[in-house]
């Protein structure tokens, strides 16, 4: 699979009411184009006649399309593309047509077996105009009910339309979101899910569809999640949901909470930035209603399993993908140290494939911001399918895993646009903080140590806060490396995995190549790559291992490589060593990569603004990945 079918995550969006259909798909693609933008188009209906208006590029160029090619109707779809299947271009663009325009429709996901579909199409002479998986789809669709029109079915019969879908689904193989309309069908919009999740808002006289709920802020707070192999018909008439085994079933419509409210950048010019410095009430939120003082513990309401099956636990397991894998990574040491319960973190798309030795006994944790990414939910239903307890810790109320764990921990967050995660990461981290204090309460932990805990931790967004004051420091220091063209990041303990974070973070947005290390492992073969245009930054504040960090921090000032440190106030040991300090609170050990991980987000948006890259949208990255 190659690098861009392996990171694609792309944004559906449709309406169907009383409203001019373009301006709300416009406003959502919009607000979902995080998840993808190398192309966007619309599709709307209007006196049985189908206004198709695409473009390559981003969401921009298609509102300029739009206002000087306008569409009407009231029913229509919308897509903002990541490319799989055939380049980016007009063409390959969603929506996709069949070839008799009687179907168009939209897509998430990954079609598997499209080349045989194709083939098979093509032999009946129906003629593909792109290169697309998506295409295969609106083709099928429209053979199958051309197939039931010939037999006698009735066009505008809505029972054809889900017959035509139907007969279609049970062909595909792979993972898909779709958004149909049927031309001789009007006031009817259809969706059907496997594998990439779709959201349909509830309003009066009027439903809207969209990949999250980002597109349905502002106009609903009423949603209905679908399920894997549920098949939905959104129409003025109301709403109908069908499973492919259950059939007919009820739906419970959820409310969106307050917190998922805010998706507009403010004062900030970017979401990245505005996420870096949301992190003191992130952390806030994380922590809010779940300290308990007179216990000296920590409180949570959704893990569904009471204190004897916690205790029984002898292994814990988390399982991750990208920076939510380092926030476990972080976690272990906490649980390890303060639970004192042996706990290994795994990457989730090596652990769903693997015949990993889980006993009865063993609790996992699936971490994830988004809830869709498939390598993770695919571990999740794997631990499940085997018995074993299996909890997330997840941003996105009603996604995918929230729904299917046996139980879990939101973070509470807000909503994360830009696509390189930030206060995610914190978040996370303090959600294993105070999981492992409660684990520990539970065991061995002496109430005073509990307290104590809880104090340095209450403390801690008042210490993030005060930790976004070094933002002018990391400016100069960006200005002075962004030229480099790789970055070494070096820590011990809690902020090795901070070094790893940090090195991902630079990666992503700015395409300078990093790598994180243990400190110590340096001289193990990485000091190979130290010269006087390798920066390293090593991560430094004051801690048992400092001492160690320092003596590896002079091995690679021996060598001629410049160093920048984040270090503690007023550390003048550090300052005399190296070429730039950006220093941090002193905050304890366990901590610390809530404070020492802030530089380094800011440190990779600096350096990726001087070098001209598109932030919160880099190259070859969505947000969330939603197909292996």
């Amino acid at each position: 699979m190659d690098l861009l079918r392996a990171l694609i995550m792309c944004g559906i969006v449709g309406y169907v009411g009383h409203r001019p259909a373009s301006d709300l798909l416009l406003d959502g693609l919009s607000r979902l184009e995080y998840r993808g933008y190398d192309s966007a188009g619309i599709a709307v209906v209007e006196d049985r006649e189908i206004a198709v208006r695409k473009r390559r590029g981003r969401v921009a160029g298609l509102i300029e399309l739009i206002e000087s090619h306008p569409v009407e109707g009231s029913i229509g779809i919308g897509h903002t593309r990541w490319a799989t299947h055939g380049d980016p271009s007009d063409v390959n663009s969603h929506p996709h047509l069949d070839e008799s325009g009687r179907v168009v429709l939209v897509h998430n996901g990954v079609i598997e077996n499209h080349d045989r579909l194709k083939a098979r199409l093509s032999e009946t002479g129906c003629g593909f105009r792109s290169s697309t998986d998506t295409e295969v789809v609106a083709q099928l669709i429209g053979w199958h009910l051309e197939q039931l029109i010939e037999s006698g079915h009735a066009a505008d019969d809505p029972e054809t339309c889900w017959s035509a879908l139907r007969a279609t689904l049970d062909e595909l193989e792979g993972t898909y979101g779709l958004g149909v309309l049927f031309r001789d069908c009007p006031g009817h919009l259809w969706a059907a899910r496997c594998g990439s999740p779709l959201v349909i808002g509830v309003g009066d006289q009027e439903y809207f569809l969209a990949s999250d709920t980002s597109p349905l802020i502002g106009y609903t707070r009423d949603v209905v999640y679908l399920d894997d192999h549920d098949t939905a018909r959104l129409g003025r008439d109301g709403l109908e949901v069908r499973h492919r085994d259950a059939g007919t079933r009820d739906v419970a419509v959820q409310t969106i909470q307050d917190e998922a409210v805010d998706v507009e950048l403010g004062e900030f010019p970017h979401y990245m930035l505005k996420e870096i410095y949301e992190q003191p009430d992130s952390i806030r939120s994380a922590m809010r209603g779940r300290m308990d003082g007179d216990d000296a513990t920590a409180v949570f309401g959704g893990l569904n399993a009471d204190a004897g099956e916690l205790r029984r636990i002898d292994r814990i397991v988390l399982t991750a993908c990208g920076t939510s894998w380092h926030a476990g990574l972080v976690g272990e040491y906490l649980i390890e140290e303060f639970a004192r319960i042996p706990t290994e973190v795994e990457y989730a798309s090596e652990l769903r494939y693997r015949n990993a030795p889980l006993t009865d006994t063993t609790m996992v944790f699936a971490i994830t911001q988004s809830g869709e990414t498939a390598d993770t939910l695919a571990a999740v239903r794997e631990c499940r399918r085997k018995g074993h307890k299996t909890l997330a810790i997840c941003n996105t109320v009603g996604s995918t895993i929230a729904r299917e764990a046996d139980g879990g921990i939101y973070l509470h967050a807000g909503p994360e646009i830009g696509v390189a995660s930030t206060k995610a990461f914190t978040s996370q981290v303090t959600v294993l903080a105070l999981l492992a204090l409660y684990l520990g309460r539970m065991r061995h932990m002496s109430f005073r140590a509990g307290e104590a805990f809880l104090e340095s931790l209450e403390a801690m967004p008042e210490l993030v806060a005060r930790t976004l004051e070094c933002h002018d420091t990391v400016r100069e220091v960006a200005r002075r490396f962004a030229d480099c063209g790789n970055f070494l990041y070096l820590g011990r303990q809690y902020n090795f995995p901070v070094a790893l974070e940090g090195a991902l973070k630079l990666k992503e947005i700015s395409y300078i190549h990093a790598e994180g290390y243990p400190a110590a492992e340096m001289k193990h073969g990485p000091i190979a790559l130290v010269d006087e245009r390798t920066p390293s930054v090593f991560v430094t504040p004051r801690g048992g291992v400092y001492e160690k960090v320092v003596s590896n921090l002079e091995e690679i000032k021996a060598r001629g490589g410049p160093v920048i440190a984040i270090a503690g106030p007023d550390d003048e040991r550090i300052a005399g060593l190296v070429d730039e300090v950006i220093p941090v609170p002193d905050v304890p050990e366990f901590l610390q990569p809530l404070v020492t991980s802030i530089p380094l987000q800011l440190l990779a948006y600096e350096v990726a603004l001087l070098r001209g890259c598109d932030v919160d949208r880099p190259r070859n990255l969505a947000k969330s990945v939603t197909v292996e």
